[in-house]
């Protein structure tokens, strides 16, 4: 049996980080776990804030809770470094709760890959700020971040 792969795969040039980036941050506004599921290892370890999560099942899971509470979820990720096959991330996302507060989540992730391009693990440092409705930054439609919409550095974020 062959295994599946994801380009772009290890080792890792400063583009082929970039594109991989773009990716899970795509992957991730889609909200949908098992789409994204399938970017890890059957086998996957997380750390997610205090959650610990092992496998894809888990990782299913945990997501579908997650976009069941953050509501109209959208993120923007950047390359923070990388090497071979590990990618260090800074992330924020906004979003907001069933009564209508809203929130601008910040963080950092370091993802180690396998060999195929399957991230094998994850770690990520995540913050919530409650933030005003009027102070929101991200307005695109839900699903991929338009190509032209700035990033993080670019909103100083």
């Amino acid at each position: 049996m062959t295994a599946i792969q994801r380009p772009p795969l290890p080792p890792f040039t400063r583009e082929s980080a970039i594109e991989k980036v773009r990716l899970a941050e795509d992957g991730w506004n889609s909200r949908d776990p098992e789409r994204v599921a399938l970017a890890y290892t059957l086998d996957s370890s997380w750390r997610n804030r205090s959650e610990f999560v092992e496998g894809r099942e888990a990782i299913t899971s945990f997501l579908e809770r997650k976009w069941r509470r953050e509501l109209d979820y959208r993120l923007i990720k950047e390359l923070w470094s990388f090497t071979e096959n590990r990618i260090a991330v800074r992330f924020a996302y906004e979003w907001h709760d069933d009564s209508g507060s809203w929130f601008r989540s910040y963080g950092n992730e370091n993802w180690e890959f396998d060999e195929n391009g399957l991230m094998r693990r994850r770690y990520a440092s995540i913050n919530d700020l409650p933030i005003r409705e009027a102070d929101r930054r991200y307005f695109w439609p839900p699903g991929r971040r338009p190509d032209d919409h700035p990033g993080l550095s670019e909103l100083g974020l």
